[in-house]
């Protein structure tokens, strides 16, 4: 017998069996409170994965699965903690979506080539990556945390997106993520000295090329725990820890 159930059967008054059973008022109230829950048990339910416009695949569009997006945004806070930067994300509107509902007390710049994206207004900045400084000025070097997931693994559009890493990072001291494939290992290192720190991010649309986390600093053990602690909220997930590899 379910809950609903269970309410009506033990709070229905009839006072003529040949009538329809009535609620007591209690009964009312019982099963208003069970129906909020249940309403709320489902809202939250559906907040766990951010929802984003489809992928067009035509712009080389891959989201993060919620792991890899949960772990990345988590590194991210850690250090904007110890920086108070903004943040800038290029074209990686996956980590900006999560990042604004995980952490919605940190500035995010999104620079993206897609304008479905302009309904995050000012936070939008049209972002092109054959002219990778043509950004508006505010944003020159302004900023110590910079996430980067280029849209193409060609050696040109590496080199382009070097450039605009340049444009937008504080030249004193800025942490550099860059998401991109392992085939880009060489060049990540020659053009902006990123390193894979052995985390490899993954897709909700598994994709045939592997993909890893280069970085310009030593994230040690952190992302290890935040991906713990994604796997751990996840349905259906068991923790694990076989998105990691030892470089």
């Amino acid at each position: 017998m379910s809950t609903t159930e269970e309410i009506l059967a033990n709070t229905a008054v009839n006072e003529d069996d040949d009538d329809p059973p009535l609620l007591s008022s209690r009964a009312l109230e019982a099963l208003r409170e069970f129906l909020s829950e249940q309403s709320s048990a489902r809202d939250e339910e559906k907040e766990e994965e951010v929802k984003l416009v489809s992928e067009d695949w035509r712009l080389s569009q891959f989201w993060y699965d919620r792991e890899t997006a949960e772990t990345i945004c988590e590194e991210i806070r850690v250090l904007w903690e110890s920086t108070g930067s903004s943040v800038a994300c290029v074209a990686c509107p996956t980590l900006y979506a999560y990042l604004k509902r995980n952490a919605p007390n940190i500035s995010v710049q999104l620079l993206e080539y897609d304008k479905r994206f302009e309904q995050y207004g000012s936070n939008f900045t049209f972002y092109d990556y054959n002219q990778p400084e043509d950004l508006p000025l505010a944003l020159k070097h302004a900023f110590q945390i910079v996430v980067v997931d280029p849209p193409y693994l060609s050696k040109e559009c590496l080199e382009k997106v070097a450039q605009t890493i340049s444009f937008l990072a504080q030249p004193q001291k800025s942490y550099l993520l860059l998401l991109t494939g392992e085939v880009q290992r060489e060049r990540a290192a020659e053009l902006l000295d990123l390193h894979p720190c052995g985390f490899r991010p993954q897709h909700s649309n598994k994709l045939g090329n592997e993909f890893r986390l280069f970085t310009n600093y030593d994230p040690a053990e952190r992302l290890v725990r935040a991906m713990i602690s994604a796997q751990e909220t996840t349905p259906g997930h068991s923790a694990s820890t076989s998105a990691f590899t030892a470089d």
